[in-house]
């Protein structure tokens, strides 16, 4: 039996040839900023919420371009559970805030990307593909 996937929306802000990611508190792994898409909630604005619960970033659903979709083995989860990861582009030249849930940001680069869980690995991979970060 294989269970429904985890619908995700996350932001990629980049500066600098490097991208956004974040890490939770007391753990080491680095993920974009974002989370699960809410019921009756856009994937959009799933993003823009999430960008600003996490990193007080205050995006509008509108102004968010898409990227990409990922489609990989969820972190964490049993072999078999996916997470489709929508990935949207977000410009803004205010600095980060780590929330209460969030530990640290981080600009990153593919150089990072064994500190990452699958999907954050292929974003890194795809985000390089688009010439947008190193």
């Amino acid at each position: 039996m294989t269970s429904d996937p985890i619908i995700v929306s996350a932001v990629a802000v980049v500066r600098d040839r490097r991208v956004l990611m974040v890490t939770a508190r007391g753990r080491d792994v680095y993920y974009m900023p974002g989370g699960k898409v809410d019921p009756g909630e856009t994937a959009a604005e799933a993003a823009a919420r999430e960008a600003f619960e996490e990193v007080s970033l205050p995006f509008r659903a509108d102004d968010l371009e898409e990227l990409f979709e990922v489609r990989t083995q969820a972190h964490g989860e049993p072999d078999g559970r996916m997470v489709h990861m929508r990935v949207f582009r977000g410009w803004t030249d205010d600095e980060p805030v780590p929330s209460a849930e969030v530990g640290a940001v981080h600009w990153t680069t593919s150089a990072d990307a064994d500190r990452c869980p699958p999907a954050g690995t292929e974003v890194l991979r795809r985000l390089v593909d688009l010439g947008l970060i190193d």
